[in-house]
């Protein structure tokens, strides 16, 4: 089993920037991608990056492309999501997620408790 345990989300003004942090912990040797995902108040989860553990370039939600940069530390096991430029629309829970070699559901199966960014005057 994976544990992921994010950090770094808080208040911030519109036009400000956060890092949050995903420490993962356990089987991390299983771990195939690791993603950043996104809920706002009233509406479904999104994805908002995804990176390859082993290597290769992230992907973007085109709502954040040129705005927010994922990257991964494998030597501490953590992924990162700068969140430059934001806005209040990118108010939200967000999570992170990994999806294992052993995942039963084919998605991603392991998760962190959620970390709250809120973006306002």
């Amino acid at each position: 089993q994976v544990q992921l345990v994010e950090s770094g989300g808080g208040l911030v003004q519109p036009g400000g920037s956060l890092r949050l942090s995903c420490a993962a912990a356990g089987r991390t040797s299983s771990i195939i991608p690791m993603a950043w995902f996104r809920q706002a108040p009233g509406k479904e989860r999104d994805s908002v990056a995804a990176i390859n553990w082993s290597g290769g370039s992230p992907t973007y939600a085109d709502s954040v492309k040129g705005r927010f940069t994922m990257s991964r530390d494998n030597s501490k096991s953590t992924t990162y999501l700068q969140m430059d430029s934001l806005q209040p629309e990118d108010t939200a829970i967000y999570y992170c997620a990994a999806y294992t070699s052993t995942s039963k559901s084919g998605g991603y199966d392991s998760w962190g408790q959620g970390t709250q960014v809120t973006v306002s005057l």
